[in-house]
């Protein structure tokens, strides 16, 4: 059914970074919400009066020869744009949900997560078709400390070089010879045009990605969360999933120093999760799995959270200080 159109009075201001996969992801949701807001989305000139788009560079953004558990963690990926929202310079920020950090400022929220892209990690290489097939003593290059420690305890012979940056340059990197192989989130490949890239993609019941990997966050001020035009963003899958997987971060306080996977799924109306969390040298792998019938309940959303929640407090039981850098 065509979504009807909702009446606003001025522009709905949209916030995110500049790279050139944030612009991606951006410009696909500020297309969606203009035709929320009665404008036709081929309409370039249109869409940009009634949802500008506007580029805020993050601290993130600007440090790129560190990790960023070394400057802060992930949430400099958000912090600039959270204060503009904060301030009424935006009324919006589109986010990757994996960057949001599990505790928001107050006076904000995430009011609409939208239907997922692909979450697993993508192998790329000059050559090996998967991490197993690299020669003994590759390098490895990743800035992620989950990515690390998952491929460390599968091949603990590989050499893990630090590497951070945008999409191309990454790539670009690669082609240089700066590391033998990378990854990257397979959602932000297929954003850009370039889902053809991989030699394979991670089995992610196998190695699960980052909590809310390859789902988008809506970012609003909590007056603004049921407005119409945010509501109709809304995938109710998707947001069945990232938050269980969120739900695990939470309980093991995931951060940049915590090598932390969770992946959701639907499958005859149960939600299945798997959680797993790793030292960052990825010689110890602690995971547990369950489920919950969350069709059959009248809050889903709250079992979902708390699924992930008792999952990830499972494993922070077991590990303890071993899965913390």
């Amino acid at each position: 059914m065509p979504t009807q159109p909702h009446a606003r009075t001025g522009p709905v201001r949209i916030g995110a970074r500049g790279s050139k996969l944030s612009l991606a992801q951006a410009g696909h949701m500020q297309r969606r919400i203009a035709a929320q807001l009665g404008v036709d989305p081929q309409d370039a000139r249109a869409v940009e009066q009634v949802a500008p788009l506007i580029v805020i560079t993050t601290s993130g953004d600007r440090i790129q020869d560190r990790r960023l558990l070394e400057i802060g963690g992930k949430g400099l990926f958000t912090k600039e744009i959270e204060e503009a929202l904060i301030d009424g310079a935006i009324d919006c920020a589109i986010h990757s949900m994996k960057d949001v950090p599990s505790v928001l400022p107050e006076g904000l929220c995430i009011a609409a997560i939208p239907e997922r892209e692909d979450p697993r990690d993508a192998f790329l290489s000059r050559g090996p078709l998967t991490l197993e097939d690299l020669p003994d003593g590759a390098t490895l290059g990743t800035a992620s400390l989950r990515r690390q420690a998952q491929c460390l305890y599968r091949r603990p012979d590989l050499k893990v070089q630090m590497l951070r940056g945008n999409v191309d340059t990454r790539l670009a990197k690669l082609a240089a010879g700066d590391a033998d192989a990378i990854l990257l989130a397979y959602s932000g490949l297929r954003r850009l045009g370039l889902g053809d890239l991989p030699k394979s993609l991670i089995d992610p019941r196998q190695a699960p990605p980052a909590p809310g990997q390859g789902a988008l966050a809506i970012e609003v001020r909590e007056a603004d969360r049921d407005l119409p035009w945010v509501q109709a963003l809304v995938c109710e899958t998707t947001t069945l999933c990232v938050t269980a997987e969120r739900g695990a971060l939470i309980a093991l306080e995931g951060s940049c120093r915590t090598p932390v996977g969770a992946h959701a799924w639907l499958e005859g109306g149960a939600l299945h999760l798997i959680v797993e969390a790793l030292s960052p040298g990825g010689t110890l792998r602690f995971r547990h799995t369950g489920e919950s019938e969350v069709t059959r309940l009248s809050d889903p959303l709250a079992s979902a959270h708390d699924l992930g929640l008792s999952l990830g407090q499972a494993i922070k039981d077991e590990a303890g200080d071993d899965i913390v850098l």
